[in-house]
């Protein structure tokens, strides 16, 4: 394999089910891709996959096929708009939903023999703190958890952070309020998390901003296209884009950590086999 350079990879969240975190994924790809990098996204809800969906793309096959031994990770993967990389998922399929931990490792080292070039990996979890959410937000760089301004919403974001940090290790996250009615409200909404999180974690929280509940964003979604291509306009878009400028501002990791990530090769290859510590890796 080509030695490729290091890949920016960020794990989108939210715990609870509908908070956006599917359209948030799909559409901060689409700025990436914009801004001029190579974009790869990941449906990691493995059972109850919606990027395809979302993005109107049929997949002949999925991450199903590479657990399976019938497909290389490579050959599942489809292209999305603006050549964006999509890896999909099985729908509907329940013994995706319960994989082993080995088998979410062994999905996380298959992105290590990828020769494609990557420079941001976007993986959107499933909702909730299941096994899959903490294996893949552990191996990401970066966190970014979704939340709306919804009770259960707040409980259940600060739930995952405080699970992936007390038990995991996970020391950054960074919020973004969704479908909120004005830059205010996003901003009282990261207030209430970070006052109950500076209480009772030993964690950094991050304000990335708010992206506005916004009418074309449901339009798109029936349209199955990203809103920042069907109405590049729109409150929501100019907000998708400010976030992903911000983002892609972020540095490139410049060493492996130590811990299981994905594209780990590529971060010992920037490391120059000594920037980071290896312990753990054969």
């Amino acid at each position: 394999m080509t030695r490729q350079g290091p890949v920016k990879v960020i794990a989108v969240t939210g715990a609870k089910g509908g908070v956006g975190k599917t359209n948030v994924s799909v559409n901060l790809a689409a700025c990436f891709a914009e801004l001029g990098n190579q974009v790869m996204l990941m449906d990691a809800d493995l059972g109850l996959a919606n990027v395809d969906v979302l993005l109107g793309l049929h997949a002949n096959y999925d991450l199903r096929h590479v657990i399976s031994g019938e497909r290389t990770l490579e050959e599942i993967i489809i292209d999305g708009p603006r050549g964006i990389k999509i890896v999909p998922a099985a729908s509907g399929v329940s013994r995706m939903a319960e994989l082993s931990n080995a088998e979410h490792v062994g999905l996380i080292r298959a992105f290590s023999e990828l020769a494609l070039p990557v420079d941001v990996l976007l993986v959107d979890t499933a909702a909730g703190i299941s096994d899959s959410v903490v294996s893949f937000s552990k191996a990401a760089q970066e966190v970014l958890v979704v939340v709306c301004d919804e009770p259960t919403s707040i409980t259940d974001a600060y739930a995952l952070i405080k699970v992936l940090s007390r038990d995991h290790g996970v020391e950054r996250f960074h919020i973004l309020a969704n479908m909120v009615k004005d830059k205010v409200q996003g901003e009282q909404l990261f207030s209430k998390i970070s006052r109950v999180a500076e209480r009772f974690l030993d964690v950094s929280l991050l304000y990335l901003g708010a992206v506005p509940f916004d009418e074309q964003l449901r339009k798109s979604v029936q349209r199955q296209v990203a809103v920042v291509e069907s109405a590049p306009r729109s409150k929501a878009s100019r907000a998708f884009h400010r976030v992903a400028e911000q983002v892609n501002n972020w540095p490139m990791p410049d060493a492996a950590s130590g811990k299981l990530e994905f594209f780990v090769e590529r971060l010992l290859y920037a490391g120059d086999y000594g920037g980071g510590n290896t312990e753990g890796f054969g």
